[in-house]
């Protein structure tokens, strides 16, 4: 069979091929024809490279990209893959063969923006693809914030501003039985949250060939279906599992001539391998980095010198007179292994033991996975690598030149089952608590569950209300602190009492969230602003790309629960705080809705003009500790960048009865009409059906 390419009304491929690797080159081409652009910023990304055309901006990603050795490990990845699973990696040379066959032919108007020409992808680029999108996604920062917070506040600061992980990415999932829904078969159903981008980073599809026939949302850049699935008999989706599976170490390095050793734990200088590499700029001149690496791994702060031979040593982020830089390790650097012999088992799964094989050699990100098949299965596990080793290393940077800290095997991966027919994933502590550290708070799994808890027989059909609830029970710690106040200025008053009126649910059109939203603001700019916590306003001296994990306003934000309900908060009038905050609000209140100034943000490579923006921009319902989960940041800025990438019902009793949705459309084509259609669905809360009737798709030529 030749390679055929239909689309449905919404402008979403379904593909048919002869071959599982017919398939994969099918899915290359018309990911090439749809994302090109996208797959180009990708392939730079995972490359180092983004500087050379997106200009200085770019520049401490591809640095840091170049030290932690991304686009190296991609390729010994692929190259060990080809020795352990050659069948997966003629598939993915497939899958490049197709992209390459397309891309030259783009249209895409972005590469005539930045007199940028398509480049070639290399065999092993889907693996540096999916590694630069997940080297970040564990949230390895945290460990250098809670170091600043250990250095300045002390040991209780680490529970303090745990606010159990706002910093990482998330995600909704529930399954519900088929003993809890009107069909008699199971329903998955869910939302990933992550950094909502232009083109979006989910892309819907459908791949079928004699093998197997799958419907799904893949990553655009990577072969198969990996995270949300449906093959007819069988479905799975995940969620984060907030596991903690990277470390950092300290460093103490020295030059010897013109290579440098490292201090290692046995009390012995070892050579480090190093190059120089130099990463070109748009409209700035080239700059010239120091590629190391350790025993523990690529270093990506600092080097002989230290962190930052510019900085006096007291305000190093370390220890005073000792050069010192970070090294991280992390399991594809160790292992060669990303993972990638999971997704055509994947595809070809029958039954949730199908699924549940494909997961185990999975690595990462580790995630919880949910799955039901036709037959009554159903699967509740964690899936990925999480090395054994010390406590300390989960906390924070470890010295390397102590014992005590290599890594010891690898954990089990934890299991659950259902309670009353339904389980709940929502980042929070769950199945994979004995492998992080910080995890979501409880809301929005409580919230899940409470709703599916209202009645006991539920459809494909009824999920949507869960995906858009919008109530906010992390308002109340604050909402006691505001009840609390007395002596108030009469607007403040008045302020006060409609905020105790307002009926905890952050809907675009309300005006009471936008005036609790204002207080909440005010709140956490006038904690971050105390002098208790005056040294860890100063960025320390680590690269850019870092800093969004060390910033205290944001750090008090999504921690304000535990900061407004601590016993004793480093001596601050936390009352005089909260009754600052709501006089500064009532002199000059929010004029419209929490829509007016929570508005969706999704990030571009290359950003829009002004008008454009604007008119891209759209009113939002929901907040961060929601189901509707749309995350701003209060105290800096109410627009949400963050929020459900894609929306998803898998239905096991009528595969077609299944239904998705993405923040903007199936083509990251600026101009064409399934670029951005599907945008007023997701901000209303519908969903479109799959699509699963070839004679109602169109063909493409």
């Amino acid at each position: 069979m030749s390679i055929e390419i239909y689309r449905d009304a919404w402008g979403i491929p379904h593909l048919r091929a002869g071959s599982a690797r017919e398939l994969a080159r099918a899915q290359g081409r018309v990911t090439a024809r749809d994302r090109a652009w996208q797959l180009e910023v990708e392939r730079h990304r995972a490359q180092g490279t983004s500087a050379a055309f997106l200009g200085a901006g770019a520049l401490s990603w591809d640095t840091l990209a170049r030290r932690a050795r991304l686009d190296d490990t991609a390729r010994r990845c692929f190259e060990a893959l080809e020795r352990r699973d050659p069948e997966t990696a003629d598939w993915v040379r497939a899958y490049v063969d197709g992209v390459n066959e397309e891309l030259p032919g783009t249209r895409a108007p972005e590469f005539a923006r930045v007199g940028l020409g398509p480049g070639r992808w290399e065999p092993w680029t889907p693996l540096g693809v999916w590694l630069a999108t997940h080297i970040l996604f564990a949230g390895f920062p945290a460990k250098l914030w809670r170091d600043e917070a250990l250095r300045h506040l002390g040991p209780d600061a680490v529970g303090l501003f745990a606010a159990d992980g706002p910093g990482t990415s998330g995600s909704n999932g529930w399954l519900v039985a088929g003993t809890r829904t009107t069909t008699g078969h199971a329903v998955l159903a869910g939302d990933p949250h992550r950094y909502i981008e232009d083109p979006g980073v989910y892309q819907q599809i459908r791949l079928s060939c004699p093998e197997f026939d799958v419907i799904g949302l893949a990553v655009p850049g990577v072969p198969g279906i990996a995270h949300f699935g449906h093959t007819g008999t069988v479905a799975w989706s995940i969620t984060n599992a907030m596991a903690d599976y990277q470390d950092l170490y300290r460093e103490r390095l020295r030059r010897t001539g013109a290579g440098v050793e490292a201090l290692g734990p046995d009390g012995a200088w070892h050579r480090a391998t190093r190059h120089t590499e130099t990463v070109e700029v748009a409209g700035e001149a080239p700059v010239e980095i120091e590629v190391i690496e350790t025993g523990r791994g690529p270093v990506i702060a600092g080097g002989p010198e230290g962190l930052d031979e510019g900085v006096p040593e007291e305000e190093r982020p370390v220890f005073p007179g000792v050069p010192v830089a970070l090294s991280l390790r992390y399991p594809p650097r160790v292992t060669e292994d990303l993972g990638f012999s999971a997704l055509l088992p994947l595809l070809r799964a029958r039954r949730t033991a199908d699924v549940d094989r494909a997961f185990d050699l999975w690595a990462e990100p580790v995630n919880v996975v949910q799955a039901a098949d036709t037959e009554g299965g159903l699967l509740h596990r964690v899936a990925g690598r999480v090395p054994v080793r010390a406590e300390a290393n989960r906390l924070h940077p470890v010295p390397a030149w102590e014992p005590g800290h290599d890594w010891q095997g690898w954990h089990d991966s934890p299991r659950a089952g259902l309670t009353d027919g339904i389980a709940v994933m929502a980042n929070q502590r769950g199945p994979a608590t004995p492998l992080g550290v910080e995890f979501a708070p409880p809301h929005r799994a409580d919230r899940i569950t409470a709703l599916l808890r209202e009645k006991e027989q539920w459809s494909a059909a009824d999920m949507p209300r869960i995906h858009t609830d919008t109530h906010l029970a992390s308002a109340q710690p604050l909402l006691d602190r505001i009840e609390a106040l007395d002596g108030l200025s009469p607007e403040a008053v008045t302020t006060r009492e409609t905020i105790l009126r307002w009926d905890r649910r952050m809907v675009a059109s309300s005006r009471e969230a936008a005036l609790y939203a204002a207080v909440r603001s005010a709140v956490v700019r006038r904690l971050a602003a105390h002098p208790a916590f005056a040294a860890l306003t100063a960025p320390p001296a680590y690269p850019d790309v870092l800093l969004p994990w060390l910033g205290l306003v944001p750090r008090v934000a999504f921690a304000l629960e535990h900061l407004l309900r601590a016993d004793e908060l480093y001596g601050i009038d936390r009352a005089g705080i909260v009754r600052a905050a709501v006089e500064e609000v009532a002199a000059e209140p929010p004029r419209g809705t929490w829509g007016d100034t929570h508005r969706l943000a999704p990030w571009r490579a290359l950003p829009e003009d002004e008008r454009e923006a604007a008119a891209h921009s759209a009113a939002l319902s929901g907040d961060h500790d929601c189901v509707l989960c749309t995350s701003a940041v209060p105290g800096l800025t109410d627009l949400a960048a963050r929020g459900p990438a894609a929306r998803y019902i898998w239905d096991l009793a009528r595969r077609e009865d299944s239904l998705w949705v993405v923040p903007l459309g199936a083509s990251g084509v600026s101009g064409s009409p399934h670029h951005r259609d599907q945008l007023p669905l997701w901000l209303r809360g519908d969903l479109v059906p799959v699509g699963t009737d070839w004679q109602q798709l169109k063909k493409e030529d």
